[in-house]
């Protein structure tokens, strides 16, 4: 490591220790020639991620946009930052998990969608019809219908597993 004092290309290092909740490595070194101190960070490499968007254009995957747009979706909801946080850390695990070096938007958008049905559904709602892009009140009729269905299986599979839990007891 090069010297920011005096140049010389060799240094020792005096200490290290975590930093970033483990994602970075501090390290105090010391200048072999002048013996000057000074701090640096260590620190993986993410091999970039590029989005292709509907329109075929390609840009570097971008975090903060997607926490822009949940946090809009769930403004004035019962939806907690750190909830939002979790949403936001979780697509971009599945996005990076999948190996690849391109993903396409719709393929991120379908992510964020899963878990905020699961989290708000007027979230849901707010998120997908600016990700979908609804042309029309039918478009967004359909898109509330499915999601009535999938509420009305959920909650027949939870009553039938109460039934089960019940069945047993006696």
């Amino acid at each position: 490591m090069r010297c920011p004092h005096c140049h010389h290309n060799g240094s020792r290092v005096v200490d290290s220790r975590p930093a970033d909740d483990g994602h970075v490595i501090r390290r105090r070194r010391e200048c072999e020639a002048c013996g000057f101190r000074f701090t640096t960070f260590e620190r993986v490499e993410a091999t970039p991620l590029l989005v292709i968007k509907k329109n075929g254009t390609r840009e570097e995957f971008n975090r903060e946009k997607i926490l822009r747009g949940v946090i809009r979706s769930a403004e004035k909801r019962p939806v907690g930052m750190d909830e939002i946080t979790r949403i936001v850390d979780e697509v971009e695990n599945k996005v990076r998990s999948l190996g690849e070096n391109e993903v396409s938007s719709q393929l991120v958008g379908e992510y964020v969608m899963g878990l905020l049905a699961d989290v708000d559904e007027i979230s849901y709602i707010r998120f997908a019809s600016v990700y979908r892009q609804f042309k029309d009140m039918s478009v967004f009729l359909k898109e509330l219908q499915e999601m009535m269905a999938r509420d009305k299986k959920s909650k027949n599979n939870e009553d039938s597993k109460e039934r089960t839990a019940d069945d047993k007891k006696k």
